[in-house]
């Protein structure tokens, strides 16, 4: 629902609710930072490790409108850009607080306690308008308390998922967050976008990598949505891993172990977030262009410069890169052949039939990796991939279409 405004404040009833719980909910600030996080992928679906977020905390979710449209204009990277430009910008606004977050392909979830309400939604007016301005994008943005999300039936529970030593990736369950994302695409709950040109903190975004080419033939993007969370769910969840065990490389990681290395002129999109101005000259250009290729260089040649190991740094991003995780559902970005593709989706088709899951997939011959490198001389950087053609927007345009036929088929 859209809240009212307050007509003294200005400020909507859930804007004034969150207000009051800023002194109440600092208790509960060290929630998701105190999640003993699991190790082992194969964990995410024993649902009893999720733990009820707290009722005072809310969901920001954003999602690029049109997103589909524009990946098949040959825009996944701008889309791509928009989704991690979320998670950047409220990291940079919270630098402090460690936050349950997710990366969709074409948006984010991020879930933070009531306390930073302003902050985040500051933020994410600024994506916003950055997207729009900048990238000539659409993004929704809103904020949902939790608790009217309970209020509504459904629930937010949280895991926590080492992806290596350093970097750990949130897993949510319970269909709150789902439910979010309808209420934001019904227009719900929503934030507007800031002025013109308003440009977020976008430090250590990076998205200076080209397309990652497949090493067995295709580059899957899989998802599979629970129609409720039962063993016949679990046990699809581990034949499709048990699939990518056993016939792929490294469980289907879609990036080299060596790490994979930047474009040698880092991109158009790469060269408007080093841009100082809106407007760019053929000095900035050509600054952006050299500095480009003397990345490429130096990560290709593992020259040591100071504290920066390349080769390790290389190391590093693949070991931190969130190519699988549960978002209500399971989400992949896979590396694996032809074969396995086609048998891990006629496992998500026996299990669609037997209303087990809904599920979409969708093939392409790479990835694409969008990164935040807040330093690149320490170990936590994270990186976000994606399929380099449609991925998970596609895979969900897929799921949504499945999901009609099924109930035409029962009408």
């Amino acid at each position: 629902m859209t809240s009212p405004q307050n007509s003294l404040t200005g400020k909507s009833a859930h804007e004034l609710a969150f207000s009051s719980m800023n002194t109440e909910g600092a208790s509960t600030e060290k929630f998701y930072a105190d999640l003993r996080p699991f190790d082992n992928f194969s964990q995410l679906t024993h649902f009893d490790r999720y733990l009820p977020l707290p009722d005072d905390w809310f969901i920001g979710i954003a999602d690029v409108a049109k997103s589909t449209t524009a990946i098949k204009t040959g825009r996944y990277k701008a889309v791509n850009t928009v989704g991690a430009a979320v998670l950047v910008a409220i990291t940079n606004a919270l630098p402090e607080l460690c936050f349950p977050y997710v990366f969709g392909g074409d948006g984010a979830t991020v879930a933070i306690p009531g306390k930073y309400f302003d902050e985040v939604k500051y933020a994410l007016a600024q994506t916003a308008a950055w997207a729009d301005d900048t990238l000539d994008l659409v993004l929704r943005v809103a904020i949902v308390p939790v608790s009217a999300i309970r209020a509504a039936g459904h629930d937010v529970r949280l895991a926590r998922y080492a992806a290596s030593d350093n970097v750990s990736y949130a897993m949510f369950t319970g269909g709150g967050v789902a439910w979010a994302e309808g209420q934001l695409k019904k227009g719900e709950f929503k934030i507007r976008r800031a002025p013109l040109n308003a440009k977020p903190d976008l430090s250590g975004l990076y998205c200076g990598f080209g397309p990652i080419p497949t090493e067995q033939g295709t580059i899957l993007s899989i998802i599979a949505i629970p129609i409720e969370e039962q063993r016949s769910y679990a046990a699809l969840v581990a034949d499709v891993l048990a699939l990518l065990e056993f016939s792929s490389r490294r469980s289907g990681h879609p990036l080299p172990e060596r790490g994979p290395l930047p474009a040698w002129l880092g991109g158009k999109i790469q060269r408007l977030l080093g841009q100082r101005s809106p407007h760019a000259n053929l000095l900035t250009a050509i600054a952006d262009a050299l500095l480009a290729i003397k990345t490429r260089f130096i990560l290709s040649a593992g020259i040591r410069m100071g504290q920066f190991n390349p080769l390790k740094y290389r190391r590093e991003i693949s070991k931190n890169t969130d190519f699988r995780k549960f978002d209500d559902g399971l989400k992949m970005t896979v590396d694996c052949s032809p074969e396995i593709a086609d048998a891990i989706e006629a496992r998500l088709v026996s299990a669609q039939l037997s209303g087990v899951c809904v599920a979409g997939t969708h093939r392409q011959t790479s990835a694409h990796l969008t990164c935040y490198v807040p330093s690149n001389i320490r170990s936590d950087h994270v990186h976000f991939v994606d399929g380099a053609d449609g991925g998970y927007a596609a895979a969900a345009a897929k799921l949504k279409a499945s999901k009609t036929t099924a109930v035409a088929d029962v009408a």
